[in-house]
């Protein structure tokens, strides 16, 4: 039976008309119309007309079908939302305070249909006789251009249209002529628009260690009996991937699909290589550096099964596979599986829901797992899968902490520690690669002494203070303020301040230094255009450079056999940003890059500089520690009421009027206030976010901490409403964002 209503979210973004409106189905589109279409419908007085997207069908009206109007035509262009995503688009909506067209456009990587690319052929339809007489007939009138496509066709069977114009320099009228003397037939056929096409396929064949064995034997355990999402925490170097492709391989066979997530775009190179060894064409890409069309073909290749491995950043969770077996999050820890938009969903708790409502595995995998997933793991909530050892004959670098204190005492005052600079001598004698790391998380906030190495923090939250334009020292957490300083407080030595060193001065210094040497720099600058992080990528690889210089995306992932050795550089920076996890990202970008050394046969060594040698994530990092780090952090996280310990949301405001912004906060504040009925909520802030001000808009942040997730729930359903319904609010914008410990 054909449906005659359709229920449908309309295109606008307000909290007043997030639900759905019902239409009637004409009868010239019945049977034409399906869920998660996109239509074009009118909507208020006039002949105004909007899209929207189908998310329900029926026979039966909500109220009197003469109120009803008529759906005004499909969308011209739109893609449609697939149905079985719908369900995980209303969990977003519910999760995290979206509308549920923010939620709908969320679960659309691709969100506008391209024209399809067409490879055109010519085929010859001529027998040898025919063919023949044909000849014979173009040299007597002396039409050499139907001559030499005709001799073409009559070697060849068939030819490119591009090549005939192109290359044989024969003219569309010669073509057409020949097309209609019966000659040939110009034959169309639609190309997928493929990134990876050309890419070779070189199969891997090593089989997998006793503990990669086991360690897939574990997850299918699990997946047979519990189905507890797996987290498999593995050393730098342990054959992560190995497990991951073996999982595929396996998933595959049951004729089903597969999504791999990786946190940076700079990751893909290597990783779909080594993807494409084991699979072949299965496997495409999705990522925001595609172009349209590239990305519209692979959102379609998916839909009709002819790619089943598809691999990418947070986008690709959304990938239409028609029976989807597999998720796996591949470097689980990283920061980029959070949404900076609304809704600002993370990729974890996103992808585990879609696996659940799919009855799908889902797998993460990092050698420093979150503080979040790894308590988790050990609650019993994720099943924890260990891998120990490298593969292979690599061992662990040696790593060496030095302090920076101490050179500059002994008059040293460059960013490169004597130490440091005598081992890359080394490396470029010998032949061996280098790997220098620039840490630059926290780079635009906090004020350190480079004699004593002490940070000014805020009093009240034990993060750093922020150093403003105005000469005052802000904490983004609760407001506290402060005046800047010229001195140490501590040890009353003028160097004290920001670090004001990047990338480009570090390749500046480096190539004074060591003139001979090739280097590489990869950062924001160098990576703008298109394929630039896969040609410096394939440099360095291919051992075209000695030294790689960068920032965090050179530290993540990457296996390169020659590189021996490891600088970080500024360690210290991560370590005092104004945020909670500081610690925790410090120890994971450390133990990252320090993992990049000696991955092979060749042994490895890193240099860890700081001024903070005592702190523990450095120790443990140097160490390759990470349950000791755990246990250290997981202390401290209780001790302050920070997730996983407690769940909190934060609420993220912005407005171009300051003032405007400060008091609906205030408001804001005030309301959660008097809605609270609970007596362990507590509340940091208002205060300014640590980046204030953007393209002209102020932005602040309240923090909710609560044990019981569905607390804070409650209150930001509550919060939603009271927004609503007040008008001050029109102007502010306001996005929720959920920090996760236990939610049960």
């Amino acid at each position: 039976m054909k449906e005659k209503y359709a229920d449908i979210i309309v295109d606008i973004t307000h909290s007043q008309i997030d639900r759905t409106f019902q239409y009637r189905i004409p009868e010239a589109l019945r049977g034409q119309i399906h869920i998660g279409d996109k239509v074009l419908v009118p909507f208020g007085n006039g002949n105004r007309r909007i899209s929207g997207y189908v998310v329900g069908l029926s026979d039966t009206p909500f109220c009197e079908e003469s109120r009803l109007k008529d759906i005004a035509g499909t969308a011209p262009g739109g893609v449609e939302v697939e149905a079985k995503l719908l369900p995980l688009a209303g969990w977003i909506r519910e999760n995290y305070g979206s509308t549920m067209i923010q939620a709908l456009k969320t679960i659309l990587p691709v969100k506008q249909k391209m024209r399809a690319v067409e490879k055109r052929t010519l085929r010859f339809l001529l027998t040898p006789e025919q063919a023949s007489e044909q000849e014979e007939l173009y040299r007597r009138k002396n039409q050499k251009a139907r001559l030499r496509l005709l001799l073409l066709l009559k070697e060849r069977q068939e030819v490119s249209y591009t090549e005939a114009t192109g290359e044989h320099k024969i003219s569309r009228d010669a073509i057409r002529a020949l097309q209609e003397q019966g000659v040939l037939e110009v034959c169309s056929r639609q190309v997928w628009r493929n990134p990876f096409a050309g890419v070779p396929v070189e199969k891997e064949s090593a089989p997998l260690t006793a503990e990669q064995q086991e360690a897939v034997g574990q997850i299918f355990e699990e997946w047979e009996h519990r189905r507890r999402p797996c987290l498999i925490h593995g050393v730098t170097g342990s054959g992560k991937t190995r497990v991951y492709m073996e999982l595929i391989g396996r998933i595959l066979e049951e004729g089903k699909q597969a999504i791999v997530l990786i946190p940076e775009i700079a990751l893909t190179y290597q990783t779909v290589l080594r993807f494409y060894r084991r699979f072949g064409d299965q496997v495409s890409v999705l990522h925001s550096q595609l172009s349209q069309g590239e990305r519209f073909d692979q959102f379609e290749r998916a839909k009709r099964g002819e790619i089943r491995v598809m691999i990418g950043p947070r986008s690709a969770l959304f990938t239409p596979f028609p029976d989807l077996g597999l998720i796996i999050m591949d470097e689980e820890h990283e920061n980029s599986y959070q949404s900076e938009n609304t809704p600002r969903y993370h990729a974890r708790e996103t992808a585990q829901e879609r696996a659940k409502l799919e009855n799908a595995l889902f797998v993460m995998g990092s050698a420093t797992p979150s503080v979040e997933a790894y308590f988790r793991s050990t609650q019993g909530e994720y099943r924890l899968v260990s891998l120990t050892h490298r593969y292979g004959n690599a061992r662990l670098p040696a790593v060496h902490v030095t302090d920076m204190r101490e050179e500059l005492k002994s008059g040293n005052r460059s960013i490169l520690s004597m130490y440091l600079q005598e081992a890359i001598a080394q490396r470029l004698e010998r032949g061996e690669q280098t790997v220098l790391f620039l840490n630059r998380r926290g780079y635009a906030g906090f004020i350190s002494c480079r004699s004593c190495g002490i940070v000014l923090k805020c009093p009240h939250c034990d993060v750093s203070l922020t150093s403003h334009e105005n000469g005052r020292l802000v904490c983004h957490y609760c407001g506290y303020e402060t005046r800047q300083v010229q001195t140490c407080p501590v040890c009353h030595s003028p160097y004290i301040g920001g670090f004001r060193a990047g990338t480009q001065q570090i390749e500046k210094i480096v190539k004074t230094m060591y003139p001979k040497a090739r280097i590489l720099r990869m950062d924001l600058d160098t990576t703008r255009r298109k394929g630039a992080y896969e040609q410096i990528l394939k440099q360095f690889a291919g051992h075209e450079a000695d030294i790689l210089i960068g920032t965090q995306m050179i530290v993540k992932g990457h296996d390169f056999p020659h590189v021996t050795l490891v600088g970080v550089l500024a360690a210290d920076l991560s370590l005092f940003a104004d945020d909670y996890r500081a610690s925790e990202r410090t120890f994971q970008l450390l133990t990252q890059a320090v993992g990049r050394a000696g991955r092979a046969e060749l042994p490895g060594e890193a240099v860890i500089q700081t001024y903070q040698p005592e702190h523990y994530s450095i120790q443990t990092a140097a160490a390759q520690d990470y349950e000791a780090f755990y246990e250290e952090e997981i202390s401290y996280r209780k001790l302050m009421g920070y997730p996983p310990a407690q769940n909190l949301l934060a609420v993220h405001a912005a407005c171009s009027d300051e003032e405007l912004l400060a008091r609906a906060m205030d408001y804001i504040r005030k309301f959660l206030v008097r809605a609270n009925r609970s007596g362990t909520l507590s509340m940091l802030g208002p205060a300014a976010e640590s980046v204030s001000k953007v393209r002209d808009m102020y932005r602040m942040v309240l923090y909710l901490k609560e044990k019981d997730y569905r607390v804070l729930v409650a209150l930001k359903d509550k919060l939603e409403k009271y927004i609503e319904i007040n008008s001050g609010f029109k102007e502010i914008y306001i996005q929720f964002e959920f920090r996760y410990g236990q939610r049960k």
